[in-house]
């Protein structure tokens, strides 16, 4: 099956209006955050986004990868690297075991803030042009809720190549609200997993779109967009498969000498362009390392024969089927997905497969602190392709009963969370455990009631 690229946006008017309307709730909650809830500090960026962002800062205002201004500027001292034994950096420069690509994708928001400054500052309203300001941290958080949100909208698209608009619709929207990827949609958007929703999104839907089309050209673009999802995330280099294994079946369907120069071909194509597309980070890496291929949270970050394939899908400690049981829903769903789409089942199983067997090779399996599993928001578009095969199979009012429920769950968590992180934990216990993770999220709303009555009349 292909598809028009045009023919992809057609008659869904109403489908792009919700997921405007969303993003500019988004846009809205976050600045209002900005203002009402400011940190005591006066700083956006917290944990991993301090580390993306100072790629974008000393590229744009520095001109150079040299990070110890830019870390103390944001931190007020230089950061030492996260891992515990890093690739040792050039004299002058410090590790970064980060990538660059959502630098890149924040940097014209961050390009027009700059040029907003310095046309006020003509007109006398001083603004430091520094690129420390909240104003130019806010904007990587301004992008990146409209790159959620358009990555939703992707998915809503890649969903909708097979299902009925309305259950792509609520599949999309029920995974976007009843998972990780809210929170790193709204709260915590400067870190690259609403950056990743983008391009794996429209890695997927580009992909789906085209499938069977065995085009130079197509392959060319699908390699580029895998090595630009590595770029944002280098996990997501593993999504390279998918176009590659669409080779491997076009030769064994084939079973003749066309097709096998055709299947390598391709793949060779597909190849190359990842490897440009994914060409800047090892530019930087050469300059901060001295050579252009190495791990940079060190050598002892993944754990390739011994994954920790239990813990990561069903520990306490962020499992990603135990946080987020829609989840689980979506896989079962992928099953069906072989009956309903046999051309793209193969493809979106490998993908889960090698996403999976990836994030469980990490030694560090649980993510730093988190809320939920947050590598997986890279898999956002598959798991909204497995609900709309369980939704199309139930009438609308399950589809209702289900997403309400999910929603409602994980919203009660995220709220636990948040409680939790900013100090009142004798409110909000941490999410773990059978009563942290089970039972607190429907006593904290009341417990919170109760401090809001308690301040109130005293």
């Amino acid at each position: 099956m292909s598809v028009g690229i045009t023919s992809l946006f057609k008659g869904r008017r109403f489908q792009a209006a919700v997921f405007v309307i969303l993003g500019l709730c988004f846009l809205s909650t976050y600045s209002i955050g900005l203002i009402l809830l400011p940190k005591a500090d006066g700083r956006l960026l917290r944990g991993d986004s301090v580390y993306y962002y100072v790629y974008l800062r000393s590229m744009l205002h520095d001109y150079d990868l040299r990070f110890a201004n830019d870390f103390e500027g944001i931190l007020g001292y230089v950061e030492s690297p996260r891992t515990e034994a890093p690739p040792g950096a050039k004299p002058g420069y410090i590790p970064n075991p980060m990538s660059l690509g959502p630098a890149l994708i924040w940097a014209p928001a961050h390009l027009l803030v700059t040029a907003g400054v310095y046309i006020a500052g003509t007109l006398g309203l001083h603004y430091p042009l520094d690129g420390f300001g909240r104003v130019f941290q806010a904007a990587a958080g301004w992008t990146g809720i409209l790159a959620a949100t358009l990555g939703a909208y992707f998915s809503y698209l890649f969903c909708a190549l097979r299902y009925p608009p309305s259950v792509a619709l609520a599949a999309t929207i029920t995974v976007w609200f009843g998972s990780s990827a809210i929170y790193y949609t709204v709260v915590s958007p400067t870190y690259s997993h609403a950056c990743s929703m983008l391009v794996v999104s429209g890695f997927f839907l580009l992909w789906a779109a085209g499938v069977g089309d065995m085009s130079s050209r197509r392959f060319g673009i699908l390699g580029a967009l895998g090595g630009a999802c590595a770029l944002v995330r280098f996990q997501d280099a593993v999504l390279l498969a998918v176009p590659l294994l669409e080779a491997a079946s076009y030769l064994g369907k084939e079973r003749n000498t066309k097709a096998l120069w055709t299947a390598t071909g391709r793949a060779a194509i597909c190849v190359a362009s990842a490897a440009v597309a994914f060409s800047p980070q090892l530019l930087a890496w050469a300059v901060i390392y001295g050579r252009p291929l190495l791990v940079p949270q060190g050598s002892g970050f993944m754990q390739w024969s011994a994954p920790y394939v239990w813990p990561v899908l069903f520990s306490d400690w962020r499992g990603l089927f135990t946080v987020t049981p829609i989840i689980a829903v979506s896989i079962a769903g992928v099953g069906w997905l072989w009956r309903d789409w046999p051309e793209v089942a193969p493809g979106v199983t490998a993908a889960l497969v090698l996403s999976i067997y990836a994030n469980s090779s990490i030694v560090q399996w649980w993510a730093g602190e988190s809320f939920g599993a947050r590598r997986f928001v890279s898999c956002f578009p598959l798991f909204a392709l497995g609900l709309a095969a369980v939704f199309t199979r139930v009438r609308p009012r399950v589809i209702v009963t289900v997403a309400s429920l999910f929603i409602v769950l994980n919203g009660l968590l995220l709220l636990q969370y948040e409680v939790f992180m900013h100090g009142l934990r004798t409110v909000a216990p941490y999410p773990r455990g059978f009563y942290g993770l089970v039972v607190a999220r429907f006593v904290v709303p009341f417990k919170l009631l109760a401090v809001a009555l308690r301040t109130l009349w005293p």
